[in-house]
C-alpha cells in the first residue's frame, strides 16, 4: 500500500473507527509493513522461553532484589500479561534484544493495526504470510489471560473491581490514554466491574483497597512510577504489603525483569555461577542480548574510550527519555553520572533496517508481546531517526507480518 492514496485513507478511517486515536494528527501509522522471516520468529520464541526460565529462578531474583528498594523485595505471583521485548533486527539477519518492558504499551493498537492493515492492502493474497488475529479473537485471548491471572491469584472468583490505574498525566495527554479506554471496554465485555483511575485516587481502610467507593480486587499497571515512590501511590503500597490485590506490573516484576541493569547480566557471563546460567542459556542469551555495562567508577576509562560502540541509557527511563548522544559522552560526563547518583548502562550499538517511506528512509524495529513463553502480538516501529525513536510522520507503528 503506497502512502497518500485512497487505500491508505480508507486504512486510517478504520483505525479510528476501531476505537484508535485520529491517524495521522493524533497517533502515527505507516501505511507500509514488515514481515519477520519465520526462523527469526522461532528463534526469537526459544530466547523468550529462556529469558522467563533465568528471571524466575530463585537465584536471580535473590540477586536482582539485594540492590533494590524495600518495596520490591518480597516474592509475588503476578505475571504480566502484556510484557513485551524490544528487538533490533540487523540487516545482516539475526535479532537483538534491545530491552524489555513488564508495561509494554501499544499491545491492542497493534493488534488493530496489523489486522485492519492486512485487510486494506490484500495481504491475504500473499499465502506466505501468517494471517494475524482478528480484533474480536484477540481481545477475547486478552480477556482469556486476565482471567488465567486472576483465578491463580485468588484460588477462584474474584468479585472485586478491576482498576486500570496510570498516572493523572497520562490519562489525560498520554499517547496511548486510548487504549487504557480500549482495555475498559474489553474487561467489562467480559465481565469485569472495571475503572480507570490514578493511584491518587485510590485509598486503604485498614482491609480493603478502594476506588470510587467500591473494593479494587486486580490492578492493570500502566504507571511508569516503577518503584511506587511518589506519595499518590501510598494506598496502593498497603494493598500490595498485603498481598489482598493482584498488581501487576508490580516493583517485584520490576525489579527482577525490567531494569535495564539486568541487560549487563543477560548478555555477559561474568556472573553466570552466582545466578545459576546454565552453559547452553549463556549461549543463546550472549547471542541475542547486545554487551551491556552498567556505567560505573570501573568502567569509566573503558566507556570513554569505545564511547561511538554504545548507546547511552537511564536505568530507569522509558520512551527514549535520557538517552544520551554518545558524540557528547566522555570519561569526566560518565564521571558525573557515577558521583551524582545518575544510573545509566552503555549498551553496543545495533543496526537497524531501513524502509522508503515518502522519500524518506525510515529505520524499523520490532516489539514482541509474550504471555508465560507464548508469543501472542507483535509490532514494528520505524523511527525517522537511526540514532532514537522518533516516530513523527511519515514515521510511526508499522504493520508486521510473519512469514510462514
Amino acid at each position: 500500500m503506497a502512502p497518500d492514496t485512497a487505500s491508505a485513507r480508507n486504512f486510517f478511517a478504520a483505525l479510528q473507527a476501531a476505537g484508535m486515536p485520529e491517524v495521522p494528527g493524533e497517533f502515527s501509522v505507516v501505511p507500509h509493513h514488515q514481515v519477520l522471516p519465520a526462523a527469526t520468529l522461532r528463534e526469537i520464541a526459544r530466547f523468550i522461553q529462556v529469558f522467563d526460565r533465568v528471571t524466575t529462578r530463585e537465584a536471580w531474583q535473590k540477586a536482582a532484589q539485594r540492590d533494590s528498594p524495600a518495596i520490591a523485595r518480597g516474592w509475588r505471583p503476578e505475571v504480566c500479561f502484556f510484557s513485551a521485548w524490544d528487538f533490533h533486527l540487523p540487516p545482516e539477519g539475526g535479532c537483538q534484544l534491545i530491552e524489555f518492558n513488564d508495561n509494554g504499551s501499544g499491545f491492542l493498537f497493534a493488534a488493530i493495526i496489523n489486522a485492519l492493515y492486512y485487510d486494506a492492502a490484500r495481504l491475504e493474497d500473499k499465502r506466505s504470510l501468517a494471517a494475524p488475529a482478528d480484533i474480536p479473537t484477540f481481545t477475547r485471548h486478552i480477556g482469556d489471560l486476565v482471567e488465567q491471572e486472576s483465578r491463580g491469584f485468588f484460588k477462584g472468583c474474584s468479585d472485586g473491581t478491576l482498576l486500570v490505574l496510570d498516572d493523572a498525566d497520562s490519562l489525560h495527554h498520554g499517547r496511548f490514554r486510548r487504549e487504557l479506554e480500549l482495555l475498559l471496554d474489553l474487561f467489562r465485555h467480559t465481565g469485569w466491574r472495571a475503572e480507570l483511575g490514578p493511584p491518587a485516587e485510590t485509598s486503604w481502610n485498614g482491609q480493603q483497597l478502594l476506588f470510587a467507593g467500591q473494593p479494587v480486587a486486580f490492578i492493570v499497571n500502566r504507571s511508569t512510577d516503577f518503584f511506587w515512590q511518589s506519595e499518590d501511590f501510598s494506598a496502593v503500597r498497603s494493598a500490595y504489603e498485603s498481598g489482598r490485590v493482584y498488581i501487576a506490573p508490580n516493583p517485584f516484576t520490576y525489579a527482577t525483569r525490567s531494569d535495564k541493569r539486568l541487560l549487563e547480566w543477560l548478555s555477559l557471563p561474568h556472573r553466570d555461577i552466582e545466578l545459576e546460567i546454565q552453559p547452553e542459556e549463556r549461549q543463546l542469551l550472549s547471542a541475542h542480548t547486545p554487551e551491556t555495562h552498567v556505567v560505573s567508577a570501573n568502567n569509566l576509562t573503558m566507556l570513554a574510550q569505545r564511547k561511538r560502540d554504545f548507546v547511552f541509557k537511564p536505568l530507569h527511563g522509558f520512551g527514549g527519555r535520557g538517552l544520551l548522544d554518545n558524540a557528547t559522552v566522555g570519561r569526566a560526563r560518565l564521571q558525573r553520572l557515577v558521583q551524582h547518583g545518575e544510573g545509566y548502562v552503555a549498551q553496543s550499538w545495533v543496526p537497524k533496517p531501513a524502509i522508503d517511506v515518502q522519500g524518506l528512509r525510515l529505520w524499523t524495529d520490532l516489539r514482541v508481546w509474550a504471555y508465560r513463553g507464548r508469543i501472542f502480538n507483535m509490532s514494528g516501529r520505524a523511527s525517522r531517526r537511526l540514532d532514537r525513536l522518533d516516530l513523527t510522520p511519515p514515521g510511526g507503528w508499522l504493520p508486521t507480518y510473519a512469514s510462514l
